[in-house]
């Protein structure tokens, strides 16, 4: 399968700088914020209605620091067609709003018309390779943009696959065009799950096509027979080990526009904003090192 004719089509992109998940309750602190944060990241699903204070909002944040788009609901690795519907709706989104960046998971969410609350793994084998593939192509071909599609946290995993998760993406990377966003929260937390290096699964990553990484807390709960089960909850503070790894992450790839999310027990705009603040750090420390 050939790249789509538009992967890789150069856009504004995003500063080399750390942004946050723009929450309504942070409009007006964001707003106030003399040194606001070097992006805001949205979920597009929050913005597809008509109009309203959604949108009024957006326009006001998107005037003031670039905006990325984070998709959620494509259902990209599912087995249906994808929604041509949707898919209208946005493309819509990104011309009323201009985004500097679209991504969204390698992960299922809707079959045979019925939309599931999570972001549901895949199982790689050859078939569902060819079918990302045609999703992903689609998307970018509709949007008439890059994308960029995210490595998914997991809880459990298919047996019988072709390709593990790294060689899985590399070969959507290769075969659309498409860019790598990584979470390297979800790599944490699927490697920890699935008893992985995951030193080893980053370094087999499309670590090239980087163009954006996220960052954010997960939670440790028991599973059913008692032993450790980690959970991307984004609900917390980042964690010192997923900290470290991302220092490692920067190490490998260079200065890369990084995205905190906090999506669950929301704290009020400073704890998000000094999150932030500490990724900034690390790319400023290894800024300097690069130049030294």
């Amino acid at each position: 399968m050939p790249p789509s004719p538009r992967a890789g089509a150069p856009g504004p992109g995003l500063p080399v700088q750390a942004g946050i998940g723009f929450k309504p309750r942070h409009f007006r602190a964001l707003m106030d914020d003399p040194v606001p944060p070097g992006f805001v990241e949205v979920h597009a699903e929050n913005y597809l209605g008509a109009g309203g204070l959604p949108h009024r909002q957006l326009a006001a944040v998107a005037a003031r620091v670039p905006v990325s788009v984070h998709g959620v609901g494509l259902s990209i690795g599912g087995m249906d067609p994808l929604d041509r519907g949707h898919l209208a709706r946005l493309r819509g989104l990104l011309a009323r709003h201009p985004a500097a960046q679209f991504s969204e998971h390698l992960a299922w969410s809707s079959h045979g018309g019925i939309h599931y609350p999570d972001l549901l793994p895949l199982r790689y084998d050859a078939a569902t390779l060819a079918r990302v593939c045609a999703h992903v192509s689609q998307v970018q071909d509709t949007l008439d943009r890059r994308i960029l599609l995210e490595n998914p946290s997991t809880y459990v995993a298919f047996a019988g696959g072709d390709h593990d998760e790294p060689g899985f993406l590399r070969e959507v990377v290769r075969r659309t065009g498409c860019g790598l966003l990584l979470d390297v929260n979800n790599a944490y937390v699927s490697c920890r799950n699935h008893r992985r290096d995951v030193q080893a699964y980053i370094a087999a990553l499309p670590l090239h096509a980087v163009g954006e990484v996220h960052l954010a807390g997960h939670a440790v709960v028991a599973d059913a027979d008692g032993g450790e089960l980690l959970v991307d909850d984004h609900g917390a503070e980042v964690g010192a080990a997923v900290w470290a790894l991302y220092r490692d992450v920067l190490a490998a790839i260079g200065p890369t526009p990084t995205l905190v999310e906090w999506d669950t027990d929301v704290p009020d705009y400073p704890v998000l904003r000094a999150q932030a603040a500490i990724a900034d750090a690390c790319l400023r420390d290894l800024a300097r090192a690069d130049a030294a």
